[in-house]
């Protein structure tokens, strides 16, 4: 079953960002990866802010392998991607939860932020 992930690029501290739309199906399996690269492909976007509400309950239970499937295909297609919304009350429901988004803030591919507010932010200082 196909669906479009529908989306708007923005600018977003310095830096073209696309951002997927907040309705529509949540991503439940890797395939949804692709849907969004085709959305984003021939665009020049390098990031990707996709909100919370879109990501299926097994995203955030890491043993399903949904969310490795998923940005390990973004990854191969060299897009960075921020999750965007709060995730106070699933990170203090999960220990590997909470490691996985700690350690995906260090790095530069996977960011974990509030709200675009803070993606914004934290693009400009990349710059």
């Amino acid at each position: 079953m196909e669906h479009s992930v529908t989306g708007a690029i923005r600018n977003l501290g310095g830096q073209a960002v696309y951002l997927w739309a907040a309705e529509g199906p949540g991503i439940a399996r890797e395939s949804d990866a692709l849907d969004l690269i085709g959305e984003t492909y021939g665009q020049d976007v390098a990031w990707v802010g996709i909100p919370l509400e879109r990501l299926s309950p097994d995203f955030f239970h890491l043993r399903t392998g949904v969310a490795g499937a998923f940005l390990q295909k973004l990854t191969n297609y060299h897009l960075r991607v921020a999750f965007v919304g709060d995730l106070t009350r699933r990170i203090e429901a999960s220990d590997a939860l909470a490691a996985f988004v700690t350690e995906s803030n260090r790095g530069d591919h996977v960011w974990f932020v509030e709200d675009e507010a803070a993606l914004a932010a934290r693009l400009a200082k990349r710059r």
